[in-house]
């Protein structure tokens, strides 16, 4: 069973959104948050999980993060970003722009 989670370190600002499949670690997003803003730099699966739509989980926790606590989503990964310009309609209302 898959599981993801969104934690800080004690600074509040950097942290990551964790997966875990089975209670192993198997991917992860590097994030920030400040000022309004979710930040994510990196998006990292596990290759013994590669192809397993474990991306994609990390991406829908990252969103439902972002809805709650009212933050837009500033996607300088790679892979957030591709999501993103595929699908502008579904992440319109978190993606930051810029003014």
């Amino acid at each position: 069973m898959e599981t993801t989670t969104v934690v800080f370190q004690d600074d509040h600002i950097h942290g990551e959104v964790q997966l875990f499949s089975n209670e192993q670690k198997a991917g992860m997003m590097e994030i920030s948050a400040e000022d309004g803003k979710l930040t994510v730099y990196h998006t990292e699966v596990n290759p013994e999980h590669e192809g397993k739509g474990f991306g994609k989980l990390l991406l829908d926790q990252l969103v439902r993060y972002a809805r709650e606590n009212n933050l837009k989503i500033v996607p300088l990964c790679p892979y957030v970003s591709a999501q993103f310009k595929r699908h502008p309609e579904t992440f319109a209302d978190v993606r930051f722009k810029p003014l």
